[in-house]
């Protein structure tokens, strides 16, 4: 590229100075560029154009004058000087080398956007709507439009914000320094939504890194590789769920049914030529779909930003941002909007306990291990590869949980699934000894991932009313779901995840033997209380070799589909809310696959299949209009066993009751294949016992054993209660029966 003559002496501008900018090395584009006043009127403006050939400055005021801009490096900076009043509001007219001809709002010519109250929040970790202020936001200041961004990275030397408007030049727009906090701003006019960015970021030691995301990026790029963030406007979207919302805040969620169906949005279902359905699809066919099954909420897999598909979104890189595969932002929106009308709650995996090593992500952000602590034996999580957060700094803490009320308010979610809860809980999770460094009493707890999750579930619960969260602790950890103020971590529910193996462990028992193994069964009531818990039968339960839920039951199709049935129904009068993965319920035979759809057909290929799906269906009907099995799950009051010894039989019988005194459900299990004709079972209170689930019934595949509709009680005492009935139990069958009291 030819330049004019270069007139570097009429500068005042040390050559040094000069060089470290034209070379983007200056950490204080501000204290260079844009106007500057000097004595009485004088103003001198400077810009930093590597394509201009001639540059003239335009004031507002249409009556100054029109000031040519003289070079002074040949890389392309340029100034004048002009007599005007302060502030001064000019454009810049650009010939370029090929003599095409534009008009520019000068970026270095506007003040701060962040104020001190901002900076103040951040220092102390406490702005809690911080996605309002750092990332991009497409603003109007001073009558004119653009983009404002913001970022944290108080060990750079210099940040730019580089993307399709500027070459990727990491020279042409350097933003301005808040030292206090190491916020970097800069509005540049004219970017609008839609332009995908990165920050180049020069360390302190002047080591190369890659291209950064923005961390508060409220979206991606829509084509891969997914790994610059993209300007974009979430205001606007007319949310039609205020009923929902108004609701919600009113319920105590806890006494409410809840059955999740868990669901990976890019394989539950796929187009044409195995395409990703689009949300809006998704809304469409999943809200029919959920309606139909009788589930109350979805559960998704992390939407949340993640470059690499295969880590299921679990390797999140945009914390803020929903992911481009399926659509936009408000496409997102209107996604959880849909399902809101339709009356299914919404609930989001999220990931605060690691992230991914990608380079143009979190890690060794400004060249300092900022996100993560700088020592290994705290930095590297050894099971995933990935990174640990630094929950002890406050603008770290401050990210998280600004990420986690985000979701809550602009998307209106009903709940946060906290995934791995249990690393974040312990300095050696996964270590040897001498490959972890103990807190401060010594001891192994990570007191600052302790004082995170407290601080999360006092905020979520405190603003977002009716919302809720769900901890993936798999440790004997106490009071994870007791309130912060009682000494607990303050979740809602945590996840049961001895249950599930227990249970699980005990089905895959040939019937033959379940006898021997009979305390699998009743373990759990023995702590049944000392949580809120979830019955969990999640998607890490059919990978890795593990298999389908179908696969790990025992026998010839027939025996493996009942005890699939007689499992389910089971679970479902268990104390405790359900999760059930996708495909779970028409008992998927192959294990899932990210990169494919359920198996649908399987529904089309004999009775088994659909008749899982009917008894899911007819379970979430039953459980949703029974008080007894969900008002009181978390209270001795509302389970009573009425036989657990009859281990020889394998045989279980329990009650579930409501406030309601009158409301009553009877839970028997045969956990073998022989049928039992005349098995008495006691019963609290006298009155007619009506069937109302069967798992043997012929429209769920089995052999229509039961009751016929029902027995009356026998005033004959059993097992220790004053009342009994007599039953026939199916073989590998559940039967719900509920109590019309005399």
């Amino acid at each position: 590229m030819s330049h004019p003559r270069v007139d570097a002496m009429n500068s005042a501008l040390r050559a040094d100075v000069v060089d470290a900018l034209v070379m983007g090395e200056h950490g204080d584009a501000f204290s260079v560029l844009g106007p500057h006043p000097g004595p009485g009127d004088v103003v001198t403006v400077r810009a930093f154009l590597p394509e201009a050939r001639e540059v003239t400055l335009i004031p507002h005021d249409a009556s100054a004058p029109e000031r040519e801009l003289s070079p002074i490096h040949p890389a392309g900076l340029w100034e004048t000087t002009c007599h005007a009043l302060w502030p001064f509001a000019y454009r810049l007219r650009i010939i370029d080398a090929e003599g095409r001809g534009y008009e520019i709002e000068d970026p270095y010519r506007f003040p701060p956007i962040l104020t001190d109250y901002d900076l103040h929040l951040v220092g102390e970790g406490t702005h809690y709507r911080l996605y309002d202020r750092l990332g991009s936001h497409p603003i109007r200041l001073a009558d004119v439009d653009g983009t404002l961004f913001a970022v944290w990275a108080p060990n750079a030397r210099r940040v730019s914000v580089v993307g399709d408007w500027n070459g990727w030049d990491g020279r042409r727009h350097p933003m301005r320094l808040h030292p206090g906090n190491g916020i970097w701003e800069l509005f540049l006019p004219g970017v609008a939504e839609g332009a995908r960015y990165k920050f180049d970021i020069l360390t302190r030691s002047g080591a190369p890194i890659a291209l950064k995301a923005d961390p508060y990026a409220v979206a991606f790029e829509p084509d891969r590789p997914r790994t610059a963030a993209a300007v974009y406007d979430l205001d606007g979207y007319a949310w039609g769920d205020a009923s929902w919302m108004a609701e919600r805040a009113q319920q105590r969620v806890l006494a409410r049914p809840m059955a999740c169906y868990e669901v990976h949005l890019g394989s539950w279902r796929r187009g044409d030529g195995n395409r990703f359905l689009d949300y809006h699809e998704l809304a469409r066919q999943l809200g029919d779909y959920v309606t139909e099954m009788g589930f109350t909420h979805v559960e998704l897999l992390p939407v949340m930003e993640h470059p690499f598909y295969g880590s299921w979104g679990y390797q999140t890189i945009g914390y803020f941002a929903p992911t481009r595969r399926y659509g936009t932002p408000k496409d997102f929106m209107a996604f959880v909007d849909h399902l809101h009308q339709r009356g299914i709650g919404v609930l989001l995996d999220w990931v605060p306990a690691h992230f991914p090593q990608d380079a143009h992500g979190l890690t060794y952000f400004d060249g300092t291990y900022l996100y993560e602590p700088a020592d290994p034996r705290q930095r590297e999580h050894p099971d995933w590869g990935t990174r640990i957060f630094n929950y002890g700094r406050n603008e770290v803490a401050n990210f998280l949980l600004a990420s986690a009320l985000f979701w809550l308010e602009r998307y209106h979610v009903d709940g946060l699934r906290v995934d791995a809860v249990a690393s974040m809980l312990y300095l050696d999770y996964s270590r040897k000894p001498g490959e972890w460094l103990p807190n401060v009493h010594g001891g192994r707890e990570n007191l600052a991932a302790i004082a995170f999750l407290k601080r999360l579930n006092e905020l979520v619960y405190a603003k977002a009313p009716g919302a809720l969260t769900i901890a993936e602790e798999s440790t004997a950890w106490p009071q994870v779901s007791r309130p912060v103020y009682l000494g607990g971590l303050g979740f809602g529910l945590k996840w049961n995840m001895g249950w599930m193996h227990d249970l699980l462990e005990y089905m895959r028992h040939e019937p033959v033997h379940r006898k021997y193994h009979h305390n699998l069964l009743t373990f759990g009531l023995l702590y049944a209380w000392s949580e809120n818990f979830m019955l969990p039968l999640s998607h890490d339960e059919v990978v890795y070799g593990k298999g389908s839920l179908l696969a790990r039951m025992p026998g010839d199709d027939w025996q493996r589909f009942a005890n699939l049935r007689l499992f389910y129904a089971f679970m479902w009068a268990y104390p405790g809310k359900k999760l059930l993965f996708m495909g779970g319920e028409f008992g998927q035979v192959n294990e899932w696959t990210h990169e494919a759809s359920l198996d649908w057909h399987l529904l089309d290929q004999g009775p088994y299949h659909r008749g899982v799906q009917r008894l899911i269906a007819d379970l979430n009907r039953v459980y949703r209009s029974e008080p007894a099995l969900y008002e009181i799950d978390f209270e001795p009051a509302g389970f009573e066993w009425m036989d657990c010894h009859d281990s020889e039989q394998s045989v279980l019988s329990f009650v579930r009751r409501a406030r309601d005194p009158r409301d009553l459900v009877l839970c028997v299990s045969n956990f073998t294949p022989v049928p039992r004709a005349g098995y008495r079972v006691g019963v609290p209170i006298p009155g007619f016992y009506a069937e109302i689930v069967n798992t043997d019934g012929a429209a769920y595949g089995g052999g229509n054993l039961g009751n016929t509709g029902g027995v009356m009680s026998e005033a004959r005492p059993w097992h220790g209660q004053p009342h009994s009935v007599v039953l026939t139990l199916p073989p590998l069958g559940t039967l719900w029966l509920r109590a019309t009291p005399a």
